[in-house]
């Protein structure tokens, strides 16, 4: 049969110009590569993935028609551009890249129209968590080179580096909250003092902070502000590293790393940093796959936890997936960890069950549990769809 497809083929070639054979080769391969594409995005693991990224995302969809609508939450009403929803709309922009669904594009677009793409809070904020907003707003300007949607996040970020003050990254989440901005706005317009202004940040927040630094380069791990350095212990002794506060940090890593080129300066920092971060947070696993909100005390609040465990999921698999972290060393932890999440956290609705709520330590938004609605249920999205878009490419 095959043979006589071929001769077929031959004899139609024969009778064609040399411009509409080149034509239906280019369609045949255009028609090859596509379903080779299709065939790779639809393997069984990757369409269950997906399956659970979509049904996560479509309750919030649901839940939230309108993205500009104000957040009540702790007692208060919210506007909807602050860190927790930035958060989520950093994971619908990693979502889109796997799934470009124009809905996913309107709701994002439509987020920024009704907050006029403007910061949160003060224009000229140096709060971090105000910027958050920024890292979507350039995502999408990349998408569509419409100025209205970096302006003010560049504004707000260029008032930052007229001035020559660098501390104020004073709690690792910040990390993550803006510093992707600068690395975005560093690549988009080619100016290596973006790069220059977050890496003295950053390293003021990692060795001066708290006295010598929010680091521990001995456990490779971060104390969340300076309330947490020694002498602060936790009940079992040992020093107090909050999971989702090292999570930040962790996914601010990928996402300066896939960002700024492989000679920018502190390159190779950042990315010895992520390494060794890794490598400290895999023996900390627990047994059923997540992580503790204590890292280093599962008697302090000890249990299952969403957040904290995306992000190192985000980490983990994103160096797996860009050949800087070991497979045969990390697969088996960060597979543990995503199969745990979805498994016990995923309600049939979408509803995200096991999300620890705003605060910056252990104890903060207790109890934890699979029908508790925390505070906020945005950013626990947010750092699931992280999580997921990078497991979707193993």
């Amino acid at each position: 049969m095959v043979f006589i497809v071929k001769i077929r083929y031959l004899q139609i070639l024969l009778t064609m110009s040399f411009f509409q054979v080149r034509s239906l080769t280019l369609c045949l391969l255009i028609a090859f590569v596509t379903i080779a594409n299709a065939q790779a995005k639809n393997t069984p693991f990757q369409k269950s993935v997906l399956s659970d990224l979509t049904l996560a995302n479509d309750y919030f969809m649901r839940k939230w028609p309108d993205p500009g609508k104000k957040i009540n939450a702790k007692g208060n009403e919210w506007v909807s551009h602050i860190w927790t929803r930035a958060v989520y709309y950093e994971g619908l922009s990693a979502l889109y890249q796997i799934d470009p669904r124009p809905a996913y594009y309107k709701y994002m677009v439509e987020w920024g129209e009704k907050h006029e793409w403007k910061v949160c809070g003060e224009q000229l904020t140096r709060n971090a968590d105000n910027q958050c907003c920024g890292q979507t707003y350039l995502d999408l300007y990349r998408i569509e080179k419409d100025q209205r949607r970096i302006e003010h996040i560049k504004s707000s970020i260029d008032n930052m580096m007229s001035t020559s003050k660098v501390d104020d990254w004073s709690w690792i989440d910040a990390i993550q909250m803006a510093m992707p901005v600068f690395a975005k706005l560093g690549v988009l317009y080619q100016d290596t003092s973006y790069f220059n202004r977050m890496y003295e940040m950053y390293a003021f927040t990692k060795y001066k902070h708290g006295g010598k630094g929010l680091y521990n380069s001995a456990e490779q791990l971060w104390w969340r502000d300076k309330d947490f350095v020694p002498p602060y212990q936790e009940p079992n002794g040992k020093n107090c590293y909050w999971a989702r506060g090292n999570g930040w940090v962790l996914a601010a890593l990928v996402r300066v790393l896939q960002t700024i080129p492989p000679t920018e300066t502190h390159y190779q920092e950042y990315l010895r940093d992520f390494k060794a971060m890794c490598r400290a947070l895999v023996p900390l696993q627990r047994k059923d796959g997540f992580w503790n909100v204590s890292l280093m005390d599962p008697t302090n609040f000890g249990g299952k936890e969403l957040t904290g465990t995306s992000l190192f999921v985000y980490g983990l698999a994103y160096g797996i997936n860009n050949g800087l972290l070991d497979r045969k060393t990390y697969f088996p932890a960060t597979i543990k960890a995503w199969k745990a999440i979805t498994k016990d956290c995923i309600h049939k609705n979408g509803f995200l069950g096991y999300v620890q709520g705003t605060g910056k330590e252990p104890k903060d938004s207790q109890p934890v549990a699979y029908d508790l609605t925390p505070d906020f249920e945005d950013f626990g999205l947010g750092c699931f769809l992280l999580a997921g878009s990078e497991v979707y490419k193993f």
